[in-house]
């Protein structure tokens, strides 16, 4: 890959630039693996990363935010006439890797979701929302680490995305709250007893443990679905293995975290540290050298 010269080298330095200081978690991982495979999957980082950011502008008008993400949906669709550098980036990278753009679709689907304010009964429901906006991620880093044969890996990605998507949901219930948007599923909520509201200082109110009890109870649901997706990581490489770990490794930890403490999420957005998240990182590369030697 010519990722130094040129402007298809500048739009992969552009990429890789957006990831060093936006990427707070994904990064320790995607560091960890060869400059060819870490400079795309920067690629799909930065035009990920431009999805969420349009579903994130609150301040944004709703149809705005929906006609930016049509717009953009055409974009991906035709990749090779576009001109911005993430998408220039992203071109390149779908030419060389087996990366299913379909996934970039799915995910524009998803954070469309966000913007119209969708609300989930049920848990599997929330696991479609889930399937969108961080199954496809999954595919899409599956598409850039290659794997050996199996016919559940694609599969095992999709869930192992959905169970970050899972833990992000925990971490950031009073964020989104704020927000007026509510991941947890109803039926989860009625089974606790719980209606999801502020106090005057902008904290979570758990009169009766309720909350606190269904934190913990979708923790451990969370849990079982890092156990299956996690069956990916010997399917790759050794490199592509440390750096799915690692990724993996630092929100596993901080569910962890989220399921001894539950009320740590009622007032702040709980995050690991800087020496926290590179422990994970260095450990996980224990990880890749017991996986695949490709």
């Amino acid at each position: 890959m010519t990722a130094t010269t040129g402007t298809v080298g500048e739009a992969y330095l552009h990429c890789a630039e957006i990831t060093r200081t936006q990427a707070r978690n994904f990064y320790y991982g995607i560091r960890l693996l060869p400059s060819d495979r870490r400079a795309v999957l920067c690629a799909v980082y930065a035009l990920a990363r431009r999805i969420d950011d349009i579903g994130d502008g609150d301040e944004v008008p709703t149809a705005d935010r929906l006609g930016a993400l049509t717009a953009l949906r055409e974009e991906v669709t035709a990749l090779d006439a576009g001109t911005d550098p993430v998408l220039v980036a992203v071109a390149d990278a779908v030419r060389r890797y087996p990366i299913p753009v379909g996934a970039f679709v799915e995910l524009i689907d998803g954070v469309e979701m966000d913007v119209t304010g969708r609300t989930y009964q049920t848990f599997d429901e929330l696991v479609s929302y889930c399937r969108c906006v961080a199954g496809s991620v999954g595919r899409l880093c599956l598409g850039v680490f290659g794997s050996l044969p199996h016919p559940e890996a694609r599969r095992w990605a999709d869930v192992l995305g959905i169970a970050l998507q899972q833990t992000n949901i925990l971490r950031d219930i009073r964020e989104d709250l704020g927000n007026g948007r509510v991941y947890l599923p109803q039926v989860d909520l009625d089974r606790f007893g719980v209606e999801l509201a502020l106090d005057e200082e902008g904290r979570l109110v758990d009169k009766d443990g309720g909350l606190s009890a269904l934190v913990t109870f979708s923790a451990e649901r969370a849990r079982g679905w890092y156990d299956e997706g996690l069956q990916l990581v010997p399917l790759l490489d050794r490199r592509s293995a440390a750096s799915c770990s690692a990724m993996s490794g630092i929100y596993r930890r901080l569910l962890d975290r989220i399921e001894r403490h539950p009320e740590s999420v009622f007032d702040r957005r709980l995050s690991l540290s800087g020496w926290e998240k590179a422990g994970v990182a260095l450990r996980s590369l224990t990880v890749g050298r017991a996986g695949g030697g490709r």
